[in-house]
C-alpha cells in the first residue's frame, strides 16, 4: 500500500446507508445500492462509498438516458433521501464528520458523490485509481478523478485494530472487501460487489470482468468469513436487502 495510513481506533459501531433501488434488465432482480458508516472509539468516521450521482436523484429518467444505463438496467427509487448528506443526517452526522473515504470500485451506483468530500483521504485500489477515469458506466457520460488525497491499495492490509481491507479484483480491476470487528456484532464482513448475493457464488460469478478471478476471491472471503464466524453483508442482495437494518440504526 502506498501513502500508508492507520486508523488510530477500534470500530465500536457500523450503518448501512440505503442508496436507493436498481432493476437489472437481464433478469428482473431488484437490488439495493448500499453503503456504510464505521466509527471507531478515536472519533473517526469512515465512509465506504456514495451511491448514484445526485442527478439520479434529480431526474432518474433523464440521467439515465445521459449515461445510457437504460441497457442493463433502471432505477427504481433514488430520491433525495438516498443520497450521502441524507443518509448521514440519519445518523446525526454531516459530510464534514468523514475522515476517511473508502471507494470498494467504481462503478456508478458506487462513485456518485466521491468529489463530495474533499477534506478527507480516498482509500482505493491502486488498480482502480490507475485508470484513465472511473470505471462509471460505459455509456456517454464519462466521469473525472476529483481532486484529493488518494491512499492506493496494493495487496490486504490492516487499516486498524478490527479493520481489514482486502483486494479481491474480479467484479471490478481493484475491487475492495472489508472485515470489520464490532464489539457486540463480532466480526462483520462487507464483501461489496466481490460478492453481490450468495447466489452468485453457484452462478460462477457470470458477467463479471475476470470471471476466474472473482471466482478465486469469491471462495477465498467465503472461507474467510466462515474461518472468523463472520456475519456477511453482500454488495446487492435481494434476499437480505428488505430486513437488513439501516440507518438510523446500528450494528455495535
Amino acid at each position: 500500500m502506498k501513502n500508508h495510513t492507520h486508523l488510530k481506533g477500534k470500530p465500536i459501531r457500523l450503518a448501512v446507508l440505503d442508496y436507493g433501488l436498481f432493476q437489472v434488465h437481464a433478469n428482473g432482480r431488484i437490488i439495493g445500492i448500499c453503503g456504510f458508516v464505521i466509527q471507531t472509539d478515536a472519533d473517526e468516521t469512515v465512509l465506504i462509498d456514495t451511491g448514484f450521482p445526485q442527478k439520479y436523484a434529480e431526474d432518474a429518467d433523464a440521467a439515465t438516458a445521459q449515461d445510457d444505463l437504460g441497457g442493463f438496467g433502471r432505477v427504481l427509487s433514488v430520491t433525495p433521501d438516498n443520497m450521502p448528506a441524507a443518509q448521514l443526517a440519519k445518523l446525526g452526522l454531516t459530510p464534514s464528520d468523514i475522515t476517511l473515504m473508502i471507494q470498494s470500485h467504481t462503478h456508478i451506483d458506487h462513485v456518485g458523490h466521491m468529489h463530495a468530500f474533499p477534506h478527507a483521504p480516498i482509500l482505493i485500489s491502486a488498480a482502480e485509481r490507475a485508470l484513465p477515469r472511473p470505471l462509471y458506466w460505459s455509456g456517454k457520460q464519462a466521469m473525472e478523478w476529483p481532486e484529493a488525497d488518494y491512499i492506493l491499495v496494493e495487496d490486504d492490509f490492516t487499516l486498524g485494530a478490527g479493520f481489514e481491507v482486502y483486494l479481491c479484483p474480479g467484479h471490478a480491476p481493484g475491487q475492495l472487501a472489508f472485515m470489520v470487528d464490532l464489539p457486540q456484532t463480532g466480526p462483520t464482513l462487507l464483501t461489496s460487489d466481490a460478492i453481490s448475493r450468495a447466489s452468485e457464488i453457484d452462478e460462477r460469478f457470470e458477467g463479471s470482468w475476470d470471471v476466474p478471478l472473482a471466482i478465486h476471491h469469491g471462495a477465498r472471503l467465503m472461507k474467510i468469513a466462515q474461518d472468523r464466524d463472520a456475519m456477511v453483508i453482500f454488495g446487492h442482495s435481494p434476499e437480505q436487502w428488505p430486513s437488513l437494518r439501516k440507518a438510523p440504526d446500528w450494528f455495535e
